[in-house]
């Protein structure tokens, strides 16, 4: 029988979606046929994702908000549920917060991650829980983390702390929300091809006194793959994850990194 994702006429919100790894999932969709709000803290670049993604075909409408505000989040929210008329996917992409060593942050630095990464994807996923259980059709909920919360990366420290609160949350909300429909699930990306990695890079070849083509060849090395992800090749995990070929699958935090990981666990 052919694999269909059942994602035609689906209403799915993206956040952080002008560009990077929330653009590639939001095109991805799309594709698939789902109904599509977009997120950006930045209306300039969200009015060019908009345009370039409304270009490919499918409805898509862009919402500019800062995801660290909750007045923000609760606007997002109700005006996606308005422009769609209900809501059946949340993907919650987030910026990374910059990259530094521990002793080099800031107590704003921890409090902007812990907002970006901890409390927003919790409180926006309340909403959108919310949102699901009233429309009676249950959902589906994925939270983009980062390989680091099995093995951290040296330069990115923030991200290795608060980024781990995602997997919490999607085995706590997985327990608690499946038996009333909406599965709950995480992707943990290695390196993918976008700005961030081109900051880690620069950040650390300024570290060890090299170039970012050099950083980025000795990586390419310790991927087993032997190269760094696209962000089409993680739009596709999110695809799978939002639709109906994962019907069976919750709680679950898949690494899409190449076989970079070497933890069993």
């Amino acid at each position: 029988m052919p694999l269909a994702s059942g994602l035609s006429g689906s209403r799915v919100l993206v956040t952080a979606a002008s560009q990077g790894i929330g653009f590639g999932a939001a095109r991805a969709l799309l594709a698939e046929g789902a109904r599509v709000v977009v997120n950006s803290s930045n209306s300039d670049r969200l009015r060019r994702a908009t345009q370039t993604l409304e270009a490919i075909g499918g409805e898509v409408h862009g919402v500019v908000a800062d995801l660290r505000e909750r007045a923000d989040l609760d606007r997002l929210l109700e005006e996606t549920v308005r422009q769609l008329g209900g809501l059946d996917v949340l993907v919650y992409v987030a910026g990374s917060p910059r990259p530094g060593l521990f002793m080099e942050q800031a107590f704003e630095d921890w409090d902007a991650a812990a907002r970006l990464l901890v409390v927003s994807p919790a409180y926006l996923a309340r909403r959108a829980a919310q949102s699901m259980l009233a429309g009676g059709r249950g959902g589906r909920m994925v939270f983009l983390a980062s390989v680091a919360i099995r093995e951290p990366i040296p330069n990115i420290a923030t991200s290795n702390v608060c980024r781990i609160a995602i997997a919490g949350l999607v085995r706590t909300l997985a327990r608690e929300l499946g038996p009333k429909g909406i599965r709950v699930n995480g992707i943990l990306p290695g390196y993918v091809l976008t700005d961030r990695l081109g900051e880690v890079l620069s950040d650390t070849a300024r570290r060890r006194g090299t170039t970012p083509e050099t950083e980025r060849s000795l990586l390419e090395r310790d991927i087993p793959l032997g190269r760094v992800c696209t962000p089409e090749e993680l739009a596709r995990v999110v695809v799978f994850l939002s639709s109906e070929m994962s019907s069976y699958v919750s709680g679950a935090l898949l690494p899409v990194d190449g076989g970079l990981l070497r933890s069993v666990g």
